[in-house]
């Protein structure tokens, strides 16, 4: 059964304590690759982040001031690599801050729209649609994607 916007909303907003909980790790831990290739949590914190802020600042903040949405299909690689680089100027505490804010944002915003507007479709920045429950269907999935990832961290660094 699909989800209501509404419960999507709730699960998005889940990420938040998660992000939080990870706090209670060592500046050591957040550095430290995932696994042999992959990402530090910093990485994966600032990513997630600089995604939520890109989409508030260019959809659901222009959405709510009755401004034309200007997403755009970025680069995702490019923009993945600005996100690492940015971790790289932060320390664990600020990243946790930053993804805080900009999460809760979101949801406080999105929470307080009306069903009709969460669902509407507006013309992204190349004229595709683009909608508030799409980008939440989106992007709980790609929360799901991170957390995994992390909890497999987590265990590993638990067992060592």
């Amino acid at each position: 059964m699909a989800k209501t916007t509404s419960e999507m909303v709730e699960e998005f907003s889940g990420f938040i304590s998660y992000v939080q909980e990870l706090g209670g790790l060592s500046e050591e831990h957040w550095n430290n690759p995932i696994a042999e290739g992959k990402w530090t949590l910093k990485d994966i914190v600032s990513h997630m982040m600089l995604w939520d802020k890109y989409f508030y600042e260019e959809g659901i903040e222009k959405i709510t001031l009755g401004q034309p949405v200007t997403v755009k299909h970025l680069n995702f690689n490019e923009f993945n690599a600005n996100a690492m680089e940015y971790a790289k100027g932060q320390t664990k505490d600020s990243m946790i801050k930053q993804f805080v804010e900009c999460r809760s944002k979101i949801i406080n915003v999105v929470s307080e729209l009306p069903e009709e507007d969460r669902l509407k479709e507006y013309k992204d920045g190349d004229g595709k649609k683009f909608s508030i429950r799409g980008y939440l269907r989106g992007f709980v999935p790609h929360d799901k994607h991170h957390r995994k990832q992390i909890d497999k961290y987590l265990k590993s660094i638990v067992e060592r």
